[in-house]
Order: C-alpha cells, then structure tokens, then sequence
C-alpha cells in the first residue's frame, strides 16, 4: 500500500484570515506550538502511516517553506522511492500560476501520470490534527469506493466553512453541499463536514481533471465542484475522523486555523492541563526542524537580581529569560525576556526579544521583532490598533513594521 499512494499536499496559499501572520511565508509555514510550522502535521501523518512519495504544491511566498522542508524534512530516500518534493507551477501547458487548490493538481497531472501509484491522497498544508491514513486506505479498499472523503462531527450546528456531506447507513456520500446556517443533515442525525482529506483512485482523479481542463476558475472546490457530481454515478465514502482502529489516540482534534484567533486559541490550548491535541504520545511524534541551540535557561536579572520565572508555558530551545516573567505563553527559539519584563498569554517567535520593563499581554510578536523597553501592548486598544493589526477578539499581531526589527519569515 505505501507505494501504492501518491501524496499532493496543498500548500500554495497564504490563508484567508492569516494576513498578518503570511505576509512572509504562506499558511502552511506560519509557526505552531512553539518549535513546528503547521505543515509539520500533515507531513508527521504521512510518514507515520508509511506513506512517503510525496509533492508538496507551492506557490505564494514559498521561500520560508522550501527553506522548511530541505532542513527539516530530507529524511526519506529517493533509492527506495521515497521522497518529500515541493513543486511551484511548472507551467508546462500555459503561463499561468496556480489559480486555486484544484487547479494546483489540474497543473501537475504530468507528475500523477508518471507516477505508478494507483491512487492519490489530497490533503491541506494547513491544518493541524492527526490522522493514520493508512487506516483510510485500508477502508477505502474494504468498501470498494472509488473517493473516499475524511469527515469529521461538526461540533455546532451552523458551524464550520467546509461542505457538508449527507451520508446512508453504510457511509456512502449521498450528498455534498455547502454549509448553511441552519445546516441539518436529518432529523436527530450528526452533521458530518469534510477535512480536506481526499483519497482517489487514480484513473477517476485522472478523468476529473481531463474534463476540467476548460473553465477552471480560482473558485473550483474540490469538494462542491468536482467530487460532489460524481456521488450519483461512483461509490463515494466517508471515513469518519477518530475511530478507534488505527495507531492515533482519537483525539478527534482538527483544526484549520482559517483566524487569527482561531490560531491564537489552538496555540492557548496546548496549555491547557489536558490539551485537546496530545503532542507527547510517543508513537506519533511530530518532527520539525530544530537549529542547534544550547537549552533555554532562566536566570536573575542584570540590574534587579530577579529571578527570571515561567509559569504553565512552553519555552523552546535557546530561550532566556534573564529576570523577566513569563505566564501562560508559548516562546519559540531564541526568545530573550529582559529584566522586569513581562509575558501574558502570547505567542513570541523565534528571535523575538523583549526589552526591559516591557509587558505584552494576549500579543502574537513576529520573528525577530524588538519590543522596547519599557513598551506596553495589550492593554490600550485604540492605541495597539494604530501601531498594529488586532483581531476581532483583541489579540495584538506584533509585526514589526512600525519601525521595529525583524527577520526573514
């Protein structure tokens, strides 16, 4: 089976609703959980379910990604026929960029062609949960579909932005249809939305794209427009995300960033006594590029003598807080937390430094950004919002751009 899967994972837009943080990479490069970027996930996923013959499509601001994906994950060898390769537009039939997710495919039909799997998984760069595909493959096979469509409970009625799927008694997809606001798949039945998790057949994959090669649009959906006509005349399935087969703890946790407080909130959650996402199970770790830096450390102050002090947060290597406080934040690499500086429920980049008797509170600080001493952000919110981009929710996105420092995505 593992040889038998081509992987194409989506990963060629910035974000809806991530503008500030994908000014410099796109979404599936923005930083998570203190030493990972989102793709991290999916590409965890992939390598724990034995699949390794994946193309990762890249488009916008790819450098950050690229960059990403050459240190962090050269781990499988092209001698066995493995490989992890990201693939811009190659333009071969026309001039044009990727104009959505399915044309990104559409585009690349060539490389599907050549390659001598017999079915292809699509799956979103930016998403963060944890999946054994491999489970999915093996329903796939089990229930003879042709597609077979990851999906997952809607936890609200009403919720969510992806399609819906109606589904019969033995789990075939009877319909796909947008979301509505008063969204109900049957009296008394449990809503089912999709993940972004797609397996085809190849031959299937292959007719679909033929007969799209007119009209495309940047608004094709994979689900509404190209996998929805198709539930009349093929076997078209759910797998339902968190069963109890598979090697992943069923979690159930899904989450497609598609906001800046959405990002916050999954970042804030990780926190949490019992985080909803279990990034310690030992079975199923997540790999991420790590840069050789010595152990983040706390120590007293230059001036005060105070100790520096973290509370319920998570600090990663190279850190240092130098008689500043942290409480309940999430600080990547190379982070320094001046004396009597302060850190409140927020998220600080790699090489982010905080100046002296600084307080940030609910904040998002990019990398490599300067905070002065002295400087206080979030607390003022007509003052923050002149300085800086703040969600509805008031978390204050730190950028940089208001004469501040800062790096390279």
């Amino acid at each position: 089976m593992p040889s038998d899967t081509l992987i194409l994972i989506l990963a060629q837009d910035r974000g809806p609703g991530l503008d500030a943080l994908t000014r410099q990479r796109t979404k599936a490069a923005v930083p998570f959980g203190g030493k990972y970027r989102v793709i991290d996930f999916t590409l965890a996923n992939c390598l724990h379910s034995g699949l390794r013959q994946v193309l990762v499509l890249t488009q916008y601001k790819s450098h950050s990604l690229q960059k990403h994906l050459r240190d962090g994950w050269s781990i499988f060898n092209p001698e066995l026929g493995e490989f992890i390769t990201p693939v811009p537009p190659q333009m071969r039939e026309c001039q044009d960029w990727y104009l959505g997710p399915f044309d990104a495919i559409r585009q690349n039909r060539y490389l599907i062609e050549r390659n001598r799997a017999s079915q292809v998984l699509v799956l979103q760069g930016g998403a963060i949960y944890r999946m054994d595909y491999a489970e999915l493959a093996r329903a796939h096979r089990e229930t003879g579909a042709a597609i077979t469509v990851a999906t997952r409970a809607v936890p609200e009625p009403g919720s969510g932005r992806q399609a819906r799927a109606v589904l019969d008694a033995g789990e075939r997809i009877l319909e796909l249809h947008a979301p509505e606001p008063a969204d109900v798949d049957g009296e008394g039945s449990e809503q089912q939305e999709t993940m972004g998790v797609y397996l085809f057949d190849k031959a299937l994959l292959l007719d679909a794209l033929a007969r799209y090669e007119r009209g495309i649009s940047p608004d094709t959906d994979l689900a509404l427009d190209v996998i929805a006509p198709l539930t009349a005349s093929q076997p078209v399935h759910a797998y339902r995300f968190g069963q109890t087969r598979g090697r992943v703890t069923p979690d159930r946790y899904w989450c497609d960033l598609t906001s800046i407080d959405a990002y916050y909130q999954a970042n804030m959650a990780l926190l949490r006594a019992e985080p909803p996402l279990d990034l310690y199970q030992p079975d199923w770790t997540i790999l991420t590029y790590q840069g050789q830096h010595p152990p983040a450390r706390t120590v007293p102050g230059p001036h005060s003598g105070t100790e520096g002090v973290f509370v319920n947060s998570m600090l990663a290597a190279g850190t240092v807080i130098s008689g500043g406080g942290v409480n309940h934040s999430i600080l990547f690499p190379q982070v320094r937390v001046e004396d009597g500086a302060i850190v409140e429920a927020s998220i600080l980049f790699q090489g982010v430094k905080v100046g002296a008797g600084a307080h940030l509170r609910q904040c998002i600080v990019e990398k490599d950004v300067v905070v002065a001493p002295g400087d206080q952000i979030g607390f003022d919110a007509r003052r923050d919002r002149e300085r800086f981009a703040v969600s509805p929710e008031g978390i204050v996105v730190v950028s940089g751009e208001d004469g501040q420092t800062r790096g390279l995505a």
